[in-house]
């Protein structure tokens, strides 16, 4: 027993040693996600439970009051509502307009590399010079949108200013800006299937919708679940394509969960309403994320 515990003990100092240095590689790394990241969310979770201090009257503890609040905000629950329904449709649009230019190009046909590359390129503008351009599309009388219903001697439509579309067109402008992002992941997981699988499918007679249906969705699911959780943090995080489109109108039919914290926060002051409402959306984000590794990781077949 004594020769045994000679032979471990020496190996101890090491061992710690070896923890040690580990948690000093990743330290840099760790502080930046516990100051920019960890801190922030306590910080605004702290926050809620005060109220806002006005006309010289300090902050004073109020609990649960700023989302008691929140229930009787017509804004804000029309604002959850359009989310809500803003990240329904955006969101399985986005993926299967991803999923099937990924299937399009992951062919060797000529020009193939330019295919993907306009497919990719809306995902590299920045935000505001994709609102400008959609801007020109959408805008009454002299857009194109309207020029083109006026061939077929069709109305004009005030696309950004109806109630009825306001809504729709964000959700368009956001489905043409994130479904070529969400196919290099797509693409990158189609290449690394092994060939030899089409080719014996191919071999056994199957076609390319059974092949498709029976082996690549499945081995495709890892980067499904991946891309549906970003997916879902892109359509509750939209703020600058509001204020640069509609500015959350008319009457509040555009007007988005996080533009509506913004506003709150730096055009009525409200910071602990603001607050109160963070803390929701990063709940209702967890509940999302968990919810779909609960779905989607048992079917997952990782390689």
């Amino acid at each position: 027993m004594s020769t045994l515990t000679d032979s471990v003990t020496p190996y101890r100092p090491r061992y710690w040693s070896l923890q040690l240095s580990g948690y000093l590689l990743i330290l840099p790394a760790l502080s930046f996600l516990l100051l920019f990241t960890h801190y922030p969310a306590v910080a605004t979770l702290w926050q809620s439970l005060f109220s806002a201090a006005r006309n010289h009257h300090p902050a004073r503890f109020v609990g649960l009051e700023n989302y008691r609040a929140l229930l009787n905000d017509d804004i804000f629950l029309r604002s959850l509502q359009n989310n809500l329904l803003y990240a329904a449709i955006t969101i399985p649009l986005a993926v299967a307009l991803a999923l099937l230019m990924a299937l399009a190009v992951n062919r060797r046909l000529r020009g193939n590399g330019l295919v993907r590359a306009a497919f990719f390129l809306p995902s590299l503008l920045p935000m505001i010079a994709i609102a400008n351009l959609w801007l020109f599309f959408y805008t009454p009388q002299l857009g194109l949108l309207n020029q083109l219903l006026a061939w077929f001697s069709l109305p004009a439509v005030n696309w950004l200013g109806d109630p009825a579309t306001a809504l729709g067109c964000l959700m368009v402008v956001s489905v043409w800006r994130e479904a070529g992002f969400f196919m290099i992941f797509y693409l990158a997981a189609l290449q690394q299937i092994d060939p030899r699988l089409a080719e014996a499918a191919a071999i056994e007679g199957a076609s390319r919708r059974y092949f498709f249906r029976r082996v690549q969705w499945p081995l495709l699911m890892p980067t499904t679940l991946f891309v549906l959780i970003n997916a879902s943090m892109n359509a509750f995080r939209i703020v600058d394509q509001v204020i640069a489109m509609t500015s959350g109108g008319p009457d509040n039919s555009s007007s988005l969960l996080l533009f509506y914290i913004y506003r709150t926060a730096f055009s009525f002051w409200d910071r602990p309403a603001a607050a109160a409402m963070t803390g929701l959306l990063l709940l209702l984000l967890a509940a999302i994320a968990l919810l779909k590794f609960r779905l989607l990781d048992k079917r997952a077949h990782y390689q």
